[in-house]
């Protein structure tokens, strides 16, 4: 029995140490607005620190690929989601026992969390070895799970169960109540008056009559009174209550330590399938991309940036897609274009698709070949604060520094606005020099930009430009596309707005 985990190769590499903190660049990219709405039905599994780390192995990426399309299958997936409900049952009978204020109570709740564990854990095993399975982690689960269910130990905790079960199902007693006092005792044989009694009854019963029977309340918790009765029936059965309160002291960690952490890591996987099915159902399409760690050849393919179709699928509002593809030796995209028209949008994008493809999830887009990064870094235009001293410029460039200080041929930077506190001459100045560095890093590279001439550096730089409608160039389509960039859409669009057009001026200008 050596599985480990099923979100993790074990055979590649150890369980790399989980985040427990979210990456520095995730509000930029939205990606915390993402993760949130991922986990949101999922609290109790605390599956956010799983979503803040990125694996760094092919092989773990694409064993995480296996798994997620064997559960495609909406059998396999059925069966899982069962699975996950009887573990959810079981904790929440052991919560009650942590709870119960009184000890016998705690341990009938104890018993049953053991039985109901026991039943989906043969049921999983059971459904299991019904279905065609690809993935090398859920066969290598499967395996696991028979050689548990098989195993002395299990075979030893079903049969304690099951004897507990049968012996308190056969307790039965007798209440004895007089006034304020009430006897308990062993039920001993006596003569069945029921029959008598409602034969007696008969005559006197007149047309509909009224039912004058009482539904008692089950509650979960018993009071000082049903404690006491409890007492009592268990000092009439000692050997019985005395194997209960032994079962559950030698029993205290029941729950199998890898079937344990499977149910927590299988709902990485169940939760981004239900968060993928919510744009399924408007037409979006997600794939499995290509992984390279050598070539830095990347495409997408009607890719969408998650948090905003998120939000415009509440809305009923349409989700544009865009394309992008480098090629050969090119490595920077820089995106211009009027403003509100999307680049900031596809920047945020780019970044999603490369860090949802280093979890091994799919996605957004028919068809995405991307690189796998060491390192994520992002630069997007923060707001001037009073607390620092030291400039917006000067803040920029100081984070910039530090970004190039830790970045490597392998890390991709996503750049969005920077330099605009300064003049247009110093913003060409600094950007250039930023730009020879990430050229000369052979760094992969998306940067949103007013200064045009930076997509004009070299071959390994290409221009996209954000697109208005041709017939009215205030109107955004949202569309960013690869052409050389030229500065007219967005020129026309500002002056239009302000009816600053040579038309304009001309009948606001008496001759």
């Amino acid at each position: 029995m050596s599985f480990q985990s099923i979100l993790f190769d074990t055979n590649e590499s150890p369980v790399p140490e989980i985040a427990t903190e979210m990456p520095v660049f995730f509000s930029d990219l939205n990606l915390d607005q993402v993760v949130e709405v991922i986990t949101a039905k999922k609290k109790d599994y605390q599956l956010a620190p799983f979503f803040y780390t990125p694996l760094k192995n092919i092989k773990t990426i694409e064993y995480r690929h296996a798994v997620m399309q064997d559960l495609g299958d909406s059998v396999l997936f059925g069966n899982v989601q069962a699975f996950a409900s009887g573990m959810v049952t079981v904790r929440g009978f052991l919560t009650r026992a942590g709870k119960a204020y009184y000890e016998l109570q705690a341990q009938r709740w104890f018993l049953d969390a053991v039985q109901v564990y026991c039943e989906t854990v043969l049921r999983l095993k059971e459904d299991l070895s019904q279905v065609q399975l690809g993935a090398q982690g859920l066969i290598g689960f499967r395996n696991y799970l028979n050689d548990y269910v098989n195993s002395e130990r299990f075979k030893r905790l079903l049969r304690e169960t099951k004897t507990l079960e049968d012996d308190l199902a056969s307790v039965c007693y007798t209440l004895i109540i007089k006034g304020t006092t009430i006897k308990v005792r062993k039920l001993e044989p006596a003569s069945d008056y029921s029959e008598e009694v409602i034969q007696t009854f008969e005559k006197f019963k007149q047309g509909a009559v009224k039912d004058y029977r009482v539904t008692l309340t089950d509650r979960p918790d018993m009071n000082h009174v049903e404690a006491k009765v409890l007492e009592m029936v268990a000092q009439l059965h000692p050997e019985i209550f005395t194997s209960l309160a032994t079962f559950c002291s030698e029993n205290l960690s029941f729950i199998d330590e890898v079937i344990g952490n499977f149910d927590r890591e299988i709902q990485f996987y169940i939760s981004y399938l239900e968060y993928m099915g919510t744009f399924k159902k408007i037409g979006l399409s997600f794939c499995y991309p290509e992984i390279s760690t050598e070539s830095k050849e990347i495409l997408s393919r009607d890719s969408f940036d998650l948090a905003l179709a998120h939000n415009l699928n509440r809305e009923n509002a349409m989700v544009v897609c865009n394309d992008f593809e480098l090629k050969g030796k090119e490595r920077i995209i820089v995106v211009s274009g009027p403003n509100q028209g999307g680049k900031t949008t596809f920047a945020r994008a780019f970044g999603q698709l490369h860090y949802l493809a280093s979890l091994g999830c799919p996605v957004p887009g028919s068809a995405a070949k991307l690189f796998l990064y060491d390192q994520l870094f992002t630069h997007f235009e923060k707001e001037e604060t009073i607390s620092n001293q030291s400039g917006k410029l000067q803040d920029d460039l100081v984070r910039i520094h530090e970004i190039l200080e830790q970045a490597t041929p392998n890390s991709l930077i996503i750049m969005n606005e920077i330099f605009t506190s300064t003049t247009l001459k110093d913003a060409v100045v600094l950007s250039k020099l930023i730009f020879k560095e990430i050229i000369d890093l052979d760094m992969l590279c998306v940067c949103v930009t007013f200064i045009d001439e930076l997509s004009r550096l070299g071959e390994k730089t290409i221009s996209m430009v954000s697109t208005v409608t041709p017939e009215d160039s205030n109107q955004r389509t949202f569309k960013i596309i690869r052409r050389d960039a030229d500065g007219i859409s967005y020129a026309i669009s500002i002056v239009e707005k302000y009816h600053l057009t040579y038309q304009h001026l001309k009948e606001r200008i008496k001759s």
